[in-house]
């Protein structure tokens, strides 16, 4: 275990073995920093986080503050970290808002330079956020969804798994899982690379292709395509996920591309 001398670790935190905890750390209590965790100069942990093992925090990063709610009002509430993340220079993410609710992130996740989580936002596993994303307060991200650069979610959007924004995208409805957006909220196609990437064989990828077509390439009512969806396409476990999501939407969900006039120069 190394700590810096100049850190300011309070008294109720618990340390695993092997934590590297650099200059000018704070950490408040209570909290916990799991087994071979490095936390670098100047970041801030605040009280009720949970960090779980071999998580690296960066340069200035700021986990578990107070949320930015006018509604706060200094309860007990918390953030609670996986393993395996990197969380990279000056990344905030905030503690939840409500008496006994949590910001959650997964593990294995690449939370970039800049970018920001809101109060009870979670992400999945495997989720990369490049520099400078907004996620807002309560923004579930699926696991493996790649959040690119500057884009920014409106609160209590859903992004789905495997699902791609674009840099400088913006939503304000929920982002389709397996598929590529941008701009508005606008569906441009399926993610192709991040399905192969995954595993995902051609047969697998050709039904969702299938499915995409109809649900966001023609001009007609977004439930009278689930329904050609379920008569025409087999309804392979990544078919009814896609499906399934659409119909849990409470936001409504990202449209397609409906016109060549509506298509980004």
């Amino acid at each position: 275990m190394k700590i810096d001398p100049t850190a300011r670790i309070a008294d109720d935190v618990e340390l695993g073995s092997e934590v590297n905890i650099g200059p000018g750390v704070i950490i408040e209590g209570p909290s916990s920093i799991g087994s071979g965790c490095t936390i670098q100069a100047h970041a801030y942990i605040g009280p009720y986080t949970t960090i779980g093992n071999h998580n690296t925090i960066s340069f200035g990063a700021i986990i578990g503050h107070e949320p930015q709610d006018y509604a706060f009002q200094g309860e007990k509430s918390y953030t609670i970290i996986g393993n395996h993340n990197i969380i990279r220079e000056y990344a905030t993410i905030h503690r939840g808002t409500k008496p006994g609710s949590a910001t959650r992130v997964g593990d294995h996740n690449f939370i970039m330079a800049l970018s920001h989580m809101a109060h009870n936002s979670s992400l999945g596993n495997n989720v990369v956020v490049i520099n400078g994303a907004l996620i807002g307060g309560y923004v579930e991200v699926g696991d493996r969804a790649l959040i690119s650069g500057n884009c920014v979610i409106h609160q209590f959007c859903r992004v789905g798994r495997l699902a791609m924004m674009r840099g400088g995208a913006r939503a304000s409805r929920d982002v389709p899982p397996f598929c590529i957006v941008d701009w508005e909220h606008t569906v441009r196609a399926l993610n192709l690379v991040g399905l192969r990437r995954a595993g995902f064989n051609q047969e697998q990828i050709r039904t969702l292709k299938a499915a995409f077509n109809l649900l966001f390439r023609q001009r007609v009512n977004l439930q009278m395509a689930m329904q050609q969806v379920e008569a025409e396409v087999p309804l392979t476990p990544e078919v009814a996920h896609l499906l399934e999501f659409i119909r849990q939407s409470k936001r409504g969900v990202a449209m397609g591309v409906r016109s060549r006039g509506s298509e980004m120069a």
